[in-house]
């Protein structure tokens, strides 16, 4: 099925038609299935392919012996390339490929160091990601060493590879149409939950979590898909971004966090006037730290997402060890970045601007799922009226 896939992520998730310049990353592993985009690209009549490749296992390598003071100065590191691409307004597929576990030996603020320099030399991509001013999507694809280590078997590869078509409904009989309808339901929730003028989200769960979150005047709620294609495939979620300096409370994460290949499990984090003040962790909590520190607004939030229990990802009750499917089987929040979008008139502001309006700017965005089966969320309208926004882990009949 990877041409019925591929011709989803070409029609749904870029803007070839109007133009025809590719910018694709992935890991080394996936070559062959690289080759058949490219193949298929061309014979629309795209002739500007960029391919980024990346050999984890040499990233793997350099991390191992590199030091700190190295990090900036090593090639190896700079994506400038991917600005050179913005400005020609490629589109950008970026496929996701995990490797659970082989990051476990790299000391988790190397990690967190070539995280960020990656970030600073492609600036103008993220920033023209935010402001939609890319056609762009982030996808998933099996790896060997990844299906090993969800199903350990000898069919471990066909097995993850047969469950990421299954929730990017590739087996349906024409993929298109089921995300078309997916998408239109979304709409019809993301109108209703922009018109209740809400003030207040308030989160809670037996697993401990009892949050506070504001939504900023105008706010909007989105989906995964915007002005131009659908960004993440596979997505379920509909989003806003909440005032950044106002939450307040404790929330437990739901499932573990994968973070550059590092994995960070069983933690919580408290929250006071909108900062982080107080985390643990019974994995990774280095490689979280390194998350909430990596610059003066990662300890905020960014995001907050909407996703029903009964998504085809958590029916499948699988962790998938990667951030990209993990966060369409929960509701979840982001440390880090908030959206231009999800205000009014947002994308026409400067970071200054959208810092009062209190929509946050950071060079991080890290999500991670906080959504159980039994999550109640409570909306607080300005009019002092109450809505069930969330119960038992679906949205409430008055949203559907």
């Amino acid at each position: 099925m990877d041409e019925k896939y591929i011709e989803l992520l070409i029609n749904k998730c870029t803007n070839l038609k109007n133009n025809k310049i590719l910018f694709i990353s992935y890991k080394k592993e996936i070559k062959d299935f690289i080759n058949k985009i490219v193949k298929y690209a061309k014979s629309i009549g795209v002739e500007d392919i960029y391919l980024d490749e990346e050999d984890i296992y040499k990233t793997h390598a350099i991390l191992k012996d590199i030091k700190e003071e190295e990090i900036k100065n090593n090639p190896y590191f700079d994506k400038s390339i991917w600005d050179e691409y913005a400005k020609k307004k490629a589109s950008f597929l970026m496929f996701e490929t995990e490797y659970p576990g082989l990051m476990d030996d790299i000391d988790p603020k190397i990690i967190g160091l070539v995280g960020k320099r990656k970030q600073e030399t492609r600036e103008l991509f993220r920033e023209m990601e935010e402001r939609c001013e890319l056609p762009w999507c982030i996808a998933a694809y099996p790896g060997e060493l990844w299906a090993k280590k969800i199903f350990n078997n000898d069919n471990s590869y066909d097995k993850l590879k047969e469950y990421i078509y299954k929730i990017c409904m590739i087996d349906k009989d024409n993929p298109e149409i089921e995300w078309n309808k997916l998408i239109d339901r979304n709409n019809i929730i993301i109108n209703k939950l922009n018109k209740l003028n809400i003030e207040k989200l308030h989160y809670k769960n037996s697993i401990g979590t009892n949050l506070d979150i504001y939504l900023p005047n105008n706010y909007q709620y989105s989906s995964a898909k915007d002005k131009i294609c659908i960004v993440n495939m596979p997505s379920y979620e509909v989003f806003t971004s909440p005032i950044y300096n106002k939450t307040k409370g404790i929330v437990y994460a739901s499932k573990p966090l994968c973070y550059n290949g590092g994995l960070i499990d069983k933690f919580w984090i408290k929250f006071d006037k909108g900062k982080v003040i107080d985390y643990d962790a019974k994995v990774g909590k280095n490689l979280l730290k390194e998350i909430i520190e990596t610059d003066s607004n990662s300890c905020y939030l960014g995001e907050a997402a909407l996703v029903e229990k009964d998504s085809p990802i958590n029916k499948l009750n699988i962790n998938f060890n990667t951030t990209l499917i993990d966060e369409n089987a929960s509701c979840h929040l982001a440390l880090g970045a908030g959206f231009p979008e999800c205000i009014q008139d947002g994308l026409m502001l400067e970071d200054k601007e959208l810092l009062k309006k209190g929509i946050n700017v950071s060079k991080q965005h890290v999500d991670f799922m906080v959504g159980t089966d039994d999550l109640e969320i409570i909306g607080y309208t300005k009019d002092n009226k109450e809505i069930k926004i969330f119960e038992q882990g679906k949205f409430s009949k008055e949203l559907l």
